[in-house]
């Protein structure tokens, strides 16, 4: 049995890094290092005040310690490590724009009143979930070992459930409209024929073999933490 430093260690690299972010967020909310008022989406300062950060930073919030921010780390850790070790093998960068092409598409809906949310994470998290339901729509998932479905129906049962225990039904619902266009424009319109029309950009790949080994030979546990530290401290003198 591994121990949990070296289960982190093979973790692939977007899933671990984007997990890590949104915990070493939480953490710093938590203890008071960081203010949610600093990297929420707020469109008004984005957009007079030119605060731009609020388009990345408002992605790495789940929510503060508590089991629905349990769930969300391990959807992470399950779903999203599946697809990037599954679907998504040696297609790192294929893995890292489909997240990119998620947030870009929750950013433009969120800006429909009905959608508006001030942290997208739990929106991209249940879009990691919704891809992962369509390319493995068979499988058969236990839920809390009370019932038991195929994985297609998996973020409809999931986003059943947040209703009930008293969750927004809006961020679920902006995950699977995203997941949605994504899976319709790379598998279901090639199939039926159609151009492919959402491609992963050339620059991407050189991107991410320069990113895979930095990490791999100058970047530690320590250096994340330091450099999230950094970025704390700016937003507090803003």
């Amino acid at each position: 049995m591994s121990s949990p430093a070296e289960y982190y260690k093979s973790l692939p690299p977007i899933s671990k890094a984007y997990g890590t972010a949104c915990l070493l967020t939480t953490i710093a909310c938590q203890i008071g290092l960081l203010q949610l008022e600093h990297i929420a989406l707020l469109h008004e300062l984005v957009i007079f005040r030119f605060q731009v950060w609020r388009l990345i930073t408002n992605f790495f919030f789940l929510g503060k310690f508590s089991i629905n921010f349990g769930i969300r780390l391990l959807m992470i850790a399950r779903y999203g490590v599946q697809l990037e070790n599954g679907p998504f093998q040696r297609r790192t960068a294929d893995f890292l724009w489909m997240m990119i092409f998620g947030a870009l598409s929750l950013l433009v809906l969120s800006a429909i009143p009905f959608f508006r949310s001030y942290f997208l994470g739990v929106s991209l998290v249940f879009m990691l979930l919704y891809v992962w339901s369509r390319e493995h729509p068979n499988a058969t998932i236990n839920i809390y070992g009370l019932v038991s479905l195929k994985a297609f129906y998996l973020p409809w049962a999931m986003l059943c459930l947040d209703v009930i225990f008293g969750s927004p039904i809006a961020p679920d619902l902006l995950g699977i409209i995203a997941g949605h266009l994504y899976y319709f424009l790379t598998v279901l319109h090639p199939l039926a024929g159609g151009k492919t029309i959402l491609k992963t950009p050339v620059f991407m790949y050189p991107f991410i073999w320069f990113l895979q080994g930095h990490i791999m030979h100058t970047h530690t546990q320590a250096d994340c933490l330091s450099s999230l530290l950094v970025f704390i401290r700016f937003c507090q003198f803003l």
